[in-house]
């Protein structure tokens, strides 16, 4: 069955399941900056709207747009901000 998440005061919320590829999540994001930790590797795609991300030890700040994906570590903290209301898709490994 479905599990549904809630971050952040409910800024971000998700439904997890489990896809052929591994276990995933459908996600949004409110308007904000936020601050994930991983405890996988994490597939992040785009599927609204843009991601800006902030990897581990980079001090820049990366774009990411509709159907881009990146890859954050394990074990790790990663920054997101978005400037309007943003999905994803995350698959976990």
């Amino acid at each position: 069955m479905f599990k549904t998440n809630e971050y952040f005061d409910g800024k971000v919320k998700s439904i997890a399941f489990e896809a052929t590829e591994g276990a995933t999540t459908i996600g949004v994001m409110a308007e904000g900056e936020y601050e994930f930790g991983t405890s996988t590797i994490e597939f992040m795609t785009v599927t609204s709207g843009v991601m800006t991300v902030q990897q581990p030890g980079e001090t820049e700040w990366k774009d990411y747009k509709e159907f881009e994906t990146f890859r954050v570590e394990k074990d790790v903290k990663f920054k997101v901000k978005v400037e309007g209301d943003t999905s994803y898709r995350c698959l976990y490994k």
